[in-house]
């Protein structure tokens, strides 16, 4: 496979993802991965967090006071952070930042509606549910531009599990779920039980440096989101893909050649 870059000026697709985390006793907390399905254009059959485009919809839901509160400055910003609850709650069941929060039944008929197209904005308000963004920590802002995938620009957001939480890949984008460590995910992906993607591979490693979601949540709230477009440069008489040094991350390149045979 060969990766030729794009032109830097060429906008990605609005998307938004949410790294969902829950404490563990006397070890490292756990995120939550969905597997995509193998079908998919962007990333079939790897291990990511959940998220997808954010719509028009999420736009229209930033505007709305008497649904949302803790809206930011940034449009775009309070519109990625509804959208990556709202391609939470349809990927995996687990409704985040909702206030009051919803029992069982409440998420799956939320879901099945999401599933079905219904309007998320009317749904939140018929039900008497705020979401509260506050709950949301930005971690990071990516942007991919290689031909090989479609261009995403995409905003990363940290969030403590609620307590409710049960979650279940929907059998539609996502196939499967599950519950664990940053390094767990690293060490299987490493072994060839499950495939990651290289975004994916650096925030996972940049998540296994903290021991809870609190200390993690310190960690981003420590760090100013910087829109992170990787490239390509020569060391040692080899390409590597390389991101900024000071956005966090503890690895910051990747072998090229080590990166597509993964």
């Amino acid at each position: 496979m060969k990766l030729e870059e794009h032109s830097e000026d060429i906008p990605g697709i609005p998307a938004a993802t949410l790294v969902l985390l829950r404490d563990r006793p006397q070890t490292a907390p756990e995120v939550l991965m969905v597997e995509r399905a193998a079908k998919m254009r962007f990333a079939g059959g790897a291990m990511v967090f959940p998220g997808g485009r954010i719509d028009p919809g999420d736009h229209a839901i930033a505007e709305n006071d008497s649904i949302i509160r803790g809206a930011t400055s940034d449009a775009m910003e309070t519109a990625a952070r509804i959208a990556s609850i709202r391609e939470t709650l349809e990927e995996t069941g687990i409704a985040v930042a909702f206030d009051p929060l919803p029992d069982h039944g409440a998420t799956m008929q939320l879901r099945e509606a999401l599933h079905e197209e219904a309007d998320f904005g009317a749904m939140l308000a018929s039900g008497g549910w705020q979401l509260d963004l506050e709950l949301l920590t930005p971690w990071a802002r990516w942007k991919p531009n290689f031909k090989q995938e479609r261009t995403f620009d995409t905003w990363f957001f940290v969030a403590r599990a609620p307590d409710l939480a049960v979650d279940e890949a929907d059998g539609g984008e996502s196939v499967s779920s599950r519950w664990a460590s940053a390094q767990r995910v690293i060490d299987d992906a490493e072994a060839g039980k499950c495939s990651i993607i290289f975004p994916t591979h650096r925030n996972l490693e940049r998540l296994a440096l903290h021991q809870s979601y609190e200390e993690t949540r310190i960690h981003a709230e420590a760090h100013e989101v910087k829109l992170i477009t990787p490239w390509v440069e020569e060391f040692e008489g080899e390409p590597w893909l390389r991101i900024p040094d000071d956005a966090g991350y503890p690895v910051t390149g990747e072998k090229l050649t080590k990166m597509i045979r993964g």
